[in-house]
């Protein structure tokens, strides 16, 4: 495995920040809060951890949920948040609380979530069809931020009759944006098919003066060489690929160093993960929460070992920390994966989906008016 660019190991740069690996932890719904940030962390400290996707509209009026959501742990030395909006006013407010008291170091727009619940209300992936309320959002964020980067997450479009990204990433360029990153489906394909890694590249000859990552299909370190040797972007962003593999983060940083990431580990060490993982979760959450939230990791680390599906089910119906660690325990430490399961697809497989859209959302391009008014509950997906 090579290293495919000859700049390689210099720090992508998102305004001030510079991050090497050139690597971004994508927020995902659930999976990304503080523990499992803390976890990616101890294999790889130099990425860029990003957390659950948040309402603005909900910080704006200090909704308990939200702000709960919304905390960072003591320890990440870069505080990074993504938040869901489509009211520029509630979208300031809600930056300049992250920035000022919550001391966030940088802050992820999301104009890429499918979920019919976002987008039927021109929010999410929605959104840039609204070409001039996307650039206000986008304005509104970067004067409420001041010295905090913000960033753009984008999708392809609607689907492949409605393509929004290129237009959405040169405004967002033009409004003081530091970086942008498309994931390479559109809304209509949710997770489903390959992702269009061409127009990674697309965006990256389109937007030349800030950084373009690309995301989608990355599972394993070769991806993420392949993506920037095809597209030239400028860095990675990778979501469902680490999920119950965290020590996929060591593994890119290893690859853009030019060095050969390890075989995929024995089952022994990914219990080890696991049951740090748990511990740290019911160390956030209270272990209550905890023993419910690490039942949907289960089958993400176990995915290609030949454990058995007993193994799984006692896994997810422990009652208690420590009846969850006493089950890992049960596992064969010296189970390998099975071969060529290291690079299958995890996590949502689902679409293509019909998109929901507001009434006549595709005929005002240049409305910079919201469809409605903000969520104030926090919204899943993303």
């Amino acid at each position: 495995m090579t290293v495919p660019r000859a700049d390689a190991g210099t720090p992508l740069a998102i305004g001030p920040l510079a991050v090497w690996p050139p690597v971004v932890l994508a927020p995902m719904a659930g999976i990304t809060n503080a523990p499992f940030r803390r976890l990616c962390r101890t294999f790889e400290p130099g990425g860029l951890f990003v957390s659950e996707m948040i309402t603005a509209r909900g910080l704006a009026e200090r909704n308990a949920k939200t702000l709960r959501m919304a905390r960072f742990a003591d320890d990440e030395p870069i505080r990074s948040i993504q938040l869901y909006g489509t009211e520029p006013r509630a979208i300031a407010d809600a930056v300049g609380f992250l920035v000022g008291e919550q001391r966030a170091d940088h802050i992820d727009l999301n104009f890429g979530c499918p979920v019919a619940k976002v987008t039927r209300k021109g929010g999410g992936a929605a959104l840039p069809v609204h070409r001039a309320l996307f650039g206000h959002i986008v304005r509104a964020a970067v004067r409420g931020a001041g010295d905090a980067p913000v960033t753009v997450k984008l999708r392809i479009g609607v689907d492949d009759r409605v393509h929004t990204f290129l237009d959405a990433g040169r405004i967002a360029e033009a409004e003081g944006a530091a970086a942008v990153s498309l994931h390479a489906r559109t809304a209509e394909q949710h997770y489903s098919g390959r992702a269009d890694w061409a127009a990674i590249a697309g965006l990256k000859a389109a937007v030349t003066s800030i950084p373009v990552l690309g995301n989608g299909d990355i599972w394993e370190a070769a991806d993420a060489l392949r993506m920037v040797d095809a597209t030239g972007c400028d860095g990675v962003v990778v979501g469902r690929g680490c999920l119950g593999r965290p020590w996929l983060f060591r593994d890119l940083a290893l690859a853009f160093s030019g060095r050969e990431p390890p075989t995929p580990p024995r089952l022994g060490d990914v219990r080890d993960v696991l049951r740090r993982h748990a511990r740290l979760l019911a160390g956030w959450l209270g272990e209550p929460v905890a023993v419910r939230d690490i039942r949907k990791h289960v089958g993400w680390y176990l995915q290609g070992y030949p454990v058995g599906g007993d193994g799984r089910r006692r896994l997810t119906a422990a009652a208690t920390i420590a009846d969850f660690e006493a089950e890992l325990d049960r596992l064969d430490p010296d189970l390998s994966p099975l071969p060529g399961t290291a690079a299958q697809p995890r996590g949502k497989t689902s679409g293509p989906i019909r998109v929901a859209l507001p009434d006549g959302w595709l005929d005002g391009v240049e409305d910079p008016s919201p469809a409605v008014e903000d969520e104030r509950e926090p919204v899943s997906g993303g």
